[in-house]
């Protein structure tokens, strides 16, 4: 379990083909607290750490998470976002990120609002139920509020300090983003349906500024 709020940012120095899969080595700050067999977040996506030393980290994407997630196209050099999982003594900030992602995403528009971005990011329609307008998501891992609703695209605000300590400082149109939405409203669309009850209907409103 993870908090959405980024630790640090690594980066993917190698990201090898093994069968089936890849293999992640991404050089970060946090190598010296890891150990073979944690969990650790990367860009939203919960792997496990295979080898950690010499400041690098290893882990390895299999089919289902490279079909599902950004990782297997993730481009050597790139900046990653990392968490390590929540602490049960620790206070929740952000909101509860399991790391299982639930779509990929694309950045549709980046705007500048004074020192602060706008960010416009399209979604899968069958999303749509999930998303909700003031809500939490996480994307890449990121845990966001959004800000504004469409029926397939939501606007996020990104203060400062989230666009210098996360990859979307480096962020471009037409980018993929992996995205995870809030889990007690998975947990409901899923008892809903069990019900009988049609989501499939459910549109979210126009995006108003």
């Amino acid at each position: 379990m993870f908090t959405g709020l980024v630790e640090a940012v690594g980066q993917l120095v190698e990201r090898k083909p093994i069968a089936g899969g890849f293999r992640l080595r991404i050089t970060t700050a946090l190598a010296t607290d890891l150990a073979p067999g944690d969990s650790l977040a990367v860009n939203g996506v919960c792997l496990t750490v295979i080898l950690s030393n010499h400041g690098e980290v290893h882990a390895d994407v299999g089919p289902e998470t490279v079909r599902v997630t950004t990782l297997g196209a993730v481009p050597q050099h790139a900046t990653v976002n990392l968490e390590r999982p929540l602490r049960a003594d620790s206070r929740l900030g952000g909101h509860f990120v399991q790391g299982h992602v639930d779509a990929i995403g694309h950045i549709q528009e980046i705007r500048a609002e004074a020192d602060f971005h706008w960010i416009t990011v399209t979604f899968p329609r069958h999303l749509a139920p999930y998303v909700i307008q003031k809500g939490s998501i996480a994307v890449d891992g990121i845990s966001l509020t959004v800000a504004e609703l469409g029926t397939d695209r939501f606007d996020i605000m990104i203060v400062p300090f989230t666009m210098a300590h996360t990859n979307l400082g480096r962020a471009q149109v037409n980018d993929p983003v992996n995205l995870e939405c809030e889990m007690v409203g998975k947990c409901v669309g899923r008892a809903a349906e069990l019900a009988w009850l049609n989501l499939s209907a459910v549109q979210p409103g126009d995006v108003t500024r």
